[in-house]
């Protein structure tokens, strides 16, 4: 019995033993016409790895062996052995792909991402290859430069597709219908395109859609009320793009929505407690208006909504005046922006407490906010706070304890600026205190927050001197204290700034010499004028400069030829002065003065606007956001002499040239009219002579001339745009000048009122055959009006017989009464003069 059972056991082993020999011989492997089909994609391409060329063999240089499944990237069904998974994303290839038509021999793949591979030559043929797919789950086609988007498709098999991304592609088309037919998708996007048109209605369709973005691309006109009909959309962003009208009711049927992004649109019209009472899942909202308060939120102001919001950015939206209690019940919230949203109101002392310990991003700005911030507040994970443009006073708070960035500009904060300010704002990395009425002087703790980047106090009632010491460590790009009462020197110890890229310190009571020192910074702007600095102008400033404003100082010495390599310079600004010599030749080096400032600028900080009071078109103008598009050369009021350099013509991209107030002399440059965009030219108050060149006509921008009190002479040119310019005040104090706007006529206007010119000596002559032009078109309209003339008399003579005997009868009739007046005529002169025969 004892054998028995171990013959069986044994005969038990060797069957369990032959079974999992068996099972091991038997591991399907992926199926020869799916591997074939794999390496004719393999072999048609030459891969390379747009982070390190170490890795490609880690990817497709790596298929090798007869079971595809185990290759990178690939992925099998376990029972079938059929691809079901290719994923090449992130990877470039030295040829771009020219088709897709290898993956019809992948006929059960589910999942295919190729995002940022080129696909720029594969043309519309990308979508006949995916439609052979018809197990296709997800599709990834991301970043592939892929131009086209078929607008028909005349059998979709994709009807298996939950996940459609065609994101970050160039597509110029609308929406195509066959898309709207893929009814299964639960996630479409086709964001940062050029998709145009409305959005149709028929989207409506894509009943089980959670995600859709559209965001970035350029569909206008207004929201399908079909969109309602997405029951199940979670998240929506129809962000930057042209969408104009108002926001549909429907939406109040989307109760599943979490997420909802409009910013950057031209939406309008009211928003009622419709469009919202049952979005109980939404969390998250930005909406910005682009035309102001086109917007607006029109709910009872006891209204309680049914969500929780997370985050709540409204931009140009009009939810005020008051603070309505819908925003107060919000209890949940993280970020808030209510920016320009016409709340003229006082913070709610019990909602700003609610949320303070968790808010981390909190902009009030645009606002007219009034009442002063409560101390006791402590905003333990706030990172970012905008107070800025509203009306609130007192001093500033002291509760910013973990703050980032804090912007408080333009309200009517008083008293100092917190002695310990580096204890209480450790982290500041931004700090904008400007336009209020802050006094006292700047701490020295200030200067000990490494982090500090932005240090904004601009117009304000600070006094006292800048630092003696800089540290070395420290991160400063952008330093404004324009517009104070700041005395003392800049020391050389601010060359230790390396980072620092603008210096405007404008508009205070600085004296001394600029030190050298500030080359070793990366000054990109420097703003000293109006102060009382003094020395020659530095020749050591860097190639990166792009903005110079030294006015209203007592500088002397000469214009540095140094400046002459400053590519990137766009406004030049030395006026008021004391500067003597010669305008140098070289001046037409500024490469952004020829072909244009191009180059925008960089973002130091976003919530920073460096401003500037140009001198343009006869008046002081204040530039903020644009000033980075200004060009402008200012030299007046020095002492300059010699002739105006006929180099400085080929700035054509100059819009403001003022050299007013000097004693140059010489000619006007007589190519003057290269400078195309010029829109202000004034060389009033100098010694320059000759004729006012005739090329100035060509200055079809020119809005502000003055050449006033010179010594020019002859004809005063016309045509274009000087003929706008017609006060007689631009031209005073140059007596020899003449012609209009002027009283004073040039020789010949008394006995000739015929057009004149300048043969460019300032000497009137007679322009008898007047311009070709004008002479072709009278010649031509004499010639035209005699041939309707005669043709309109002759010819109906000749058609019309009854006229032509009543026309021939009428002549006739004043013939004879002509001589019979005649004969009377010459009887009674005879009877007069007694000459009558007797």
């Amino acid at each position: 019995m004892g054998s028995f059972n171990l013959t069986v056991v044994f005969l038990l082993l060797i069957i369990k033993l032959s079974s999992c020999s068996d099972h091991h011989t038997s591991v399907l492997k992926c199926i020869q016409t799916e591997r074939e089909a794999l390496l004719s994609f393999k072999e048609g391409i030459n891969l390379t790895h747009e982070y390190d060329w170490r890795s490609y063999d880690l990817v497709v240089y790596k298929w090798l062996g007869e079971d595809c499944c185990q290759w990178a990237g690939v992925e099998c069904n376990n029972k079938s052995g059929h691809v079901t998974k290719l994923d090449v994303r992130g990877f470039q290839f030295n040829e771009q792909i020219s088709s897709l038509d290898w993956l019809s021999g992948l006929s059960s793949l589910k999942y295919l991402d190729m995002g940022g591979v080129d696909l720029s030559r594969v043309g519309a043929n990308w979508l006949h290859a995916v439609n052979r797919l018809p197990s296709l789950v997800e599709l990834h086609l991301d970043h592939c430069k892929l131009q086209s988007l078929p607008t028909s498709l005349s059998l979709v098999n994709l009807t298996s597709l939950f996940v459609l991304d065609l994101s970050y592609n160039h597509f110029t088309s609308s929406i195509p219908q066959w898309l709207v037919n893929l009814t299964s998708l639960t996630k479409l996007d086709l964001r940062f395109n050029n998709l145009l048109g409305k959005i149709p209605d028929s989207l409506g369709r894509l009943g089980s859609l959670r995600y859709l973005n559209l965001e970035y691309n350029s569909f206008w006109g207004s929201i399908p009320a079909s969109i309602g009909s997405l029951s199940s959309l979670q998240d929506l962003d129809l962000s930057n793009n042209e969408m104009n009208g108002t926001i549909p009711e429907s939406f109040g049927q989307l109760s599943n929505l979490v997420n909802l992004f409009l910013y950057e649109n031209f939406l309008e019209g009211v928003i009622t407690e419709v469009q919202l009472m049952n979005l109980t899942r939404l969390e998250n909202v930005v909406l910005k208006a682009n035309t102001n308060h086109s917007l607006v939120f029109n709910v009872t102001y006891d209204w309680v909504p049914p969500f929780k919001l997370k985050i709540l950015e409204l931009e140009s939206c009009l939810c005020g005046p008051k603070f309505p209690v819908w925003l107060q019940v919000q209890s949940e919230l993280t970020v808030v922006t209510l920016k320009n949203v016409g709340i003229i109101d006082t913070i709610p002392k019990e909602w700003f407490s609610m949320i303070s310990s968790q808010i981390i991003h909190f902009d009030l700005s645009q606002n007219q906010i009034m009442g002063k911030l409560p101390h006791q507040l402590v905003l333990p994970n706030v990172n970012f706070i905008d107070l800025s443009n509203n009306c609130f006073k007192g001093p500033i708070p002291l509760w910013f304890s973990n703050v980032t960035e804090l912007y408080l500009k333009s309200n009517s904060f008083s008293g100092s600026i917190p002695s310990n300010i580096d204890d209480l704002m450790p982290r500041l990395r931004c700090l904008d205190l400007s336009e209020n009425n802050l006094n006292g002087t700047i701490p020295l703790s200030i200067w000990k927050i490494n982090d500090l980047g932005g240090l904004y106090l601009r117009n304000n009632k600070l006094s006292g001197w800048l630092p003696h010491h800089w540290n070395e460590s420290q991160l400063l790009w952008v330093v404004d204290i324009s517009y104070n009462n700041l005395s003392g020197k800049i020391l050389s110890s601010m060359g230790f700034l390396s980072s620092l890229h603008v210096l405007v310190l404008s508009n205070n009571n600085l004296y001394g010499e600029i030190p050298s020192s500030l080359q070793n910074c990366s000054l990109v702007s420097l703003d000293l004028s109006g102060n009382h600095l003094s020395g020659i102008l530095p020749s050591w400033i860097g190639s990166e400069v792009k903005i110079l404003r030294l006015r209203s100082n007592q500088f002397s010495g000469i214009i540095p030829r140094q400046w002459c390599n400053l590519p990137a310079l766009h406004i030049l600004d030395v006026a008021q002065n004391n500067l003597f010599g010669r305008i140098p030749n070289c001046l037409g080096n500024f490469t952004a003065l020829i072909y244009g400032n191009g180059i925008i600028w960089p973002s130091f900080y976003v919530n920073y606007v460096e401003k500037a009071i140009i001198m343009t078109k006869g008046r002081e103008l204040e530039y903020g956001s644009t000033l980075q598009f200004v060009t402008t050369i200012d030299f007046s009021g020095n002492n300059l002499i010699g002739g105006i350099p006929d180099e400085i013509t080929s700035l054509t991209a100059l819009d403001t040239l003022n050299l007013s107030r000097n004693h140059l002399t010489g000619n006007v440059p007589k190519n003057i009219g290269n400078m195309r965009f010029l829109e202000t030219l004034d060389l009033s108050k100098n010694s320059l002579s000759g004729p006012i060149p005739e090329s100035m006509s060509s200055l079809t921008s020119l809005v502000h001339l003055n050449l006033s009190f010179n010594k020019l002479a002859g004809r005063i040119p016309s045509g274009n745009q000087l003929q706008t310019l017609n006060d007689a005040s631009i031209y005073k104090g140059n007596p020899r000048l003449c012609g209009s706007p002027l009283p004073t006529k040039c020789p010949g206007d008394e006995t000739f009122d015929g057009p004149t010119f300048s043969d460019g000596s300032g000497i009137a002559q007679d322009k008898q055959d007047g311009d070709d032009t004008e002479r072709l078109w009278f010649i031509v309209s004499i010639g035209l009006g005699f041939v309707v003339g005669f043709w309109s008399v002759c010819g109906t003579l000749l058609v019309k017989k009854s006229w032509r005997y009543w026309y021939f009868s009428f002549c006739d009739e004043i013939r004879n009464r002509i001589a019979l007046i005649i004969a009377l005529k010459m009887v009674h002169l005879t009877r007069k003069f007694g000459m009558e025969k007797n």
